[in-house]
């Protein structure tokens, strides 16, 4: 039975406005993605997933939208849209959009319409409204992601609004059926447009708790850097988010979604983003219960370079067996792979071993621009910062903008980004890694990721097949992918020093050519290189 696309498929995740610049005012847009898709395609990708193309003041650079039938000035045109999608389909290339359903813009028609309007107006409870404590103070406890009470009161109302983030970013009511209706005829009008799916932003987050019961702490005694890393992250959000009952919404939009499969295209696709509660609000429900595929902040929150990481996150996974993972080791939040695993110094060493693991795991893979270069995180000053995240916590951290730098492409000014001031600094850490430096190398960054994808894609067993950890010293990481007949046994030397592996598994394998540093076989054990990455057909 033929699988839909998206099962095993490699989607090239684009930061839109750090892409490509076509017409020199600093910001990426929708005619430059055209420009480069030639270039997307070269690395053998099934398609593209947009960061949000939709205006906004960009309070949180394109999630506070304020126009979701719309797209941004500054990225092009509703036909800029229209030829992108022409021109990527052409290539084979699917579509995916991101979309930011759980909130919007404080700027939304309809959330003006829901502050102007009065409590009984049409849109009154198209947001989640409270009343103050008499005191004046918040309804509740509820903490922001990105700092302070999730209220902010409005005179006009005599009312709290709730926002998840941004003050900016008014949570939209799901509970609703008016608003719920809006918020899914975006999906609508877009699939009629042609996109083949959705990436939904903060997935879990669609419902919150109608009592406004206040959120538990995390026990002190529990507590870790994590938790400490951010004050919202000092409390389960059991209520404000993350609700049981969040599943069932899931489903909905995921049969909205498919209702739209064989319509102006092939099968439609929808997976989503979660980062708190995942287990509890459906980030590993089956395609047919929840969404179609999920990615979780595990992996993206990882900073050790130890077998541990991927050990206990497919243990999760095994148990349920019928869940389709996305899996993601980068992207626009996150720190880059390179960099956040401590692999500076030995970076394109550390780059194609992790590209190599990340291509290897069972399910959906997402590719961050510039990873198939082996980036790492730029630094940026302070009063180079755009992000609101890294300007609240500066300097202990540098926020998001690390990660959201131009994509480097040729050596010269801005590094062929754009002819005019880029909106964020070119990085100074990626002369030398640019596109055309690379293109020529058959040892780069670049010809290793296009020879893994490829690797990938020919292999039944490393796109479809089942995935089984097996029981290696640290600090190598060692799996079987398996597809009825095809074997693919999976080694990987996540240490700074040459390792010798001895496993049943290796008497009568075959080593095979796709690999990321030196591997030498012989008989039932293996010698492996620092960071190396080794496959053998069994």
């Amino acid at each position: 039975m033929a699988q839909p696309w998206w099962k095993g498929a490699v989607l090239y995740h684009i930061y839109v406005r750090s892409f490509f610049d076509s017409n020199g005012d600093g910001q990426g847009d929708l005619p430059g993605v055209e420009a480069k898709l030639d270039y997307i395609a070269s690395l053998g990708v099934d398609g593209i997933w947009l960061s949000p193309i939709h205006p906004s003041p960009n309070r949180d650079w394109g999630y506070d939208v304020a126009d979701y039938e719309g797209v941004q000035a500054d990225y092009g045109t509703p036909d800029d849209v229209r030829r992108l999608l022409a021109a990527a389909h052409a290539r084979g290339l699917k579509v995916v959009l991101d979309e930011v359903l759980s909130h919007t813009s404080d700027v939304h028609p309809w959330f003006v319409e829901s502050l102007t309007g009065g409590k009984d107006g049409p849109k009154a409870d198209w947001y989640v409204w409270a009343d103050p404590q008499a005191d004046g103070t918040a309804p509740n406890n509820w903490l922001s992601v990105f700092g302070g009470p999730a209220w902010a009161y409005q005179p006009a109302r005599r009312q709290h609004y709730h926002h998840k983030f941004l003050r900016q970013q008014p949570k939209l009511n799901w509970r609703n059926p008016d608003a719920r209706e809006a918020a899914l005829a975006v999906l609508d009008h877009w699939l009629a447009q042609g996109v083949d799916g959705f990436r939904l932003d903060v997935a879990g987050t669609f419902l919150h708790d109608e009592k406004l019961t206040p959120n538990p702490p995390v026990p002190m005694a529990e507590r870790t850097r994590y938790d400490w890393s951010h004050a919202g992250n000092l409390q389960r959000h059991l209520h404000d988010s993350n609700l049981p009952e969040n599943i069932e919404t899931l489903d909905v939009i995921r049969r909205r979604v498919e209702a739209h499969s064989g319509q102006n295209g092939g099968d439609r696709f929808v997976f989503g983003e979660f980062s708190e509660e995942e287990e509890r609000c459906g980030a590993y429900l089956t395609p047919d219960d929840g969404l179609h595929s999920a990615y979780t902040f595990v992996l993206l929150l990882a900073r050790k370079l130890e077998p541990g990481f991927i050990r206990q996150h497919y243990a999760t996974l095994a148990r349920f067996p019928h869940h389709w993972p996305t899996i993601s080791f980068s992207n626009h939040d996150v720190p880059r792979t390179v960099s956040r695993f401590g692999g500076d110094e030995a970076g394109p060493d550390v780059a194609k071993l992790m590209f190599a693991l990340l291509l290897s795991l069972r399910g959906t893979t997402l590719i961050y621009q510039g990873e198939e270069l082996g980036l790492p995180q730029a630094s940026l000053r302070r009063d180079q910062l755009r992000d609101p995240v890294g300007d609240l916590y500066w300097p202990y951290t540098g926020g998001r903008d690390g990660c959201r730098t131009p994509m480097p492409r040729t050596e010269g000014p801005n590094l062929g980004f754009s002819t005019g001031t880029p909106w964020l600094p070119a990085a100074a850490e990626h002369a030398g890694l640019t596109v055309e430096a690379q293109e020529g190398d058959p040892e780069s960054a670049l010809a290793f990721a296009r020879a893994m994808i490829d690797f990938r894609r020919h292999s039944e067993a490393m796109t479809l097949g089942e995935l089984t950890v097996l029981d290696l010293p640290d600090p190598v990481l060692g799996f079987v992918r398996r597809s009825g007949d095809e074997a693919i046994l999976c080694l990987f030397n996540l240490g700074a020093a040459p390792q010798f592996v001895e496993a049943p598994e290796l008497a009568g394998a075959t080593l095979l050519e796709a690999r990321a540093g030196d591997a030498d076989l012989r008989g039932g054990s293996i010698g492996l290189s620092p960071y190396a990455a080794a496959f053998l057909r069994l």
